[in-house]
């Protein structure tokens, strides 16, 4: 009793703690994006800290904020017939997915948040949060955030995945709101999915994540397009497209800055890097950079797949764009993609109207020049996402901006 009374005074008085759990088993996408709330949060209350869990086998190369550290939880990887393993340990899915969720649950119980955020899977990478999660309610002090991107699938592909994985019966049972960083009136991933009205009326939609320049960034001076298929792991389609664009037109500029991204395969790489060095300077193409947000600032115009992450910079940094979505596995890029052209917000290039092709990409290209900018549409709210999701984070631990402990 006397022990449970100590540890109630020590969470009144400690600085507030914040953990984010970003499940990372493909691609950037979850680490930066709970990176970027991390930074917005501690900036907005410096005393509060937040913790990281990530899968991303990257997230060593990245940057971050004050009063923001992360855990790298053992890596798994997907197979070409799309089931998982272990990215490095010769461990079964089975074997690293226990030990991932040892290794969360040890950390929730000692980090002892007083806000978890989980990115995207209500259970977690093959449930791997669950044990975390009756842990946490159980002790009934931390609230506990589903943090969904804008789009997540098609909504009967949704409903019938979240079926399979129990996550509808889990957002219902341990989460105490749903926040959606996105509008809604550019789309509801919760369309399709049968929640309760209590459910729904706790689900908040924030608006789309504004990125900033990193302070010691560096952008190239002379005029550029930049070119990133994200992580890289899917986007050699892209990648061939441009190149050729570039091959094809001795005259196409300005230059392309590429980035191929971390997760593009060896063999694939090396033969695009061979038809670079023939474009003499014309591309210039590296394989990882981790300030994307400067390269993304300093640009005439971006050339993308149109992921979360680069969509919210093109917003943020208002470049025009032209998005070349994925359709698979999932159709969440062209959703995304299709939505912002209806709103005049990007130029697409669509399979359906038979555009992936050179000459789609190189007039496409030519048109970033006279392109107009995302803000020209003018939608109410689209980048309040950090400041919307920092206020009600500090409302939940009863603080003020720029202020510590209540």
């Amino acid at each position: 009793m006397v022990e449970a009374m100590i540890q109630a005074e020590q969470r009144v008085t400690r600085a507030p703690r914040v953990l984010f759990y970003s499940h990372d088993t493909f691609g950037l996408g979850h680490l930066r994006r709970s990176r970027a709330l991390a930074g917005a949060i501690t900036r907005a209350a410096p005393d509060v800290s937040a913790l990281i869990l990530t899968g991303s086998p990257v997230a060593g190369r990245f940057a971050f904020p004050d009063n923001v550290d992360h855990i790298r939880l053992p890596g798994v990887t997907k197979t070409p017939d799309g089931n998982y393993e272990s990215e490095r340990l010769g461990l079964s899915i089975d074997e690293v997915t226990e030990l991932r969720a040892r290794l969360i649950d040890a950390t929730v119980k000692h980090f002892d948040p007083d806000i978890v955020i989980v990115d995207k899977e209500p259970t977690g990478f093959r449930g791997e949060m669950i044990p975390a999660l009756e842990w946490l309610r159980k002790q009934k002090k931390a609230h506990i955030v589903l943090g969904l991107r804008d789009v997540l699938d098609d909504p009967d592909t949704l409903a019938a995945e979240w079926e399979r994985k129990g996550a509808l019966k889990a957002a219902e049972q341990y989460y105490d709101e749903c926040w959606v960083y996105g509008l809604k009136s550019i789309h509801d991933p919760t369309e399709g999915l049968e929640f309760s009205s209590e459910f729904r009326a706790k689900t908040r939609f924030a608006g789309y994540l504004r990125r900033e320049e990193l302070p010691d960034g560096e952008a190239p001076t002379d005029p550029y397009i930049l070119v990133t298929p994200g992580g890289g792991g899917d986007g050699a389609s892209m990648v061939d497209l441009v190149l050729s664009a570039y091959e094809r037109n001795p005259d196409l500029d300005p230059r392309a800055m590429l980035v191929y991204g971390p997760f593009l395969s060896g063999e694939v790489r090396a033969e695009f890097e061979e038809r670079v060095a023939k474009l003499k300077g014309r591309v210039h193409a590296v394989g990882f950079d981790s300030r994307m947000e400067t390269l993304m600032n300093g640009a005439k115009g971006i050339v993308s797949m149109g992921g979360y992450n680069t969509f919210c910079e093109v917003l943020s940094f208002d470049k025009p764009v032209v998005i070349v979505p994925r359709t698979r596995p999932r159709l969440e890029q062209f959703i995304r993609a299709s939505r912002a052209e209806e709103l005049g917000l990007v130029r697409m290039l669509d399979e359906t109207r038979g555009e992936l092709t050179p000459e789609a990409m190189t007039l496409a290209i030519r048109g970033l020049a006279t392109q107009l900018s995302p803000s020209s549409a003018f939608v109410p709210g689209l980048l309040d996402g950090l400041d919307v999701i920092a206020d009600r984070t500090l409302d939940i631990l009863d603080l003020n901006r720029s202020q510590g402990v209540a």
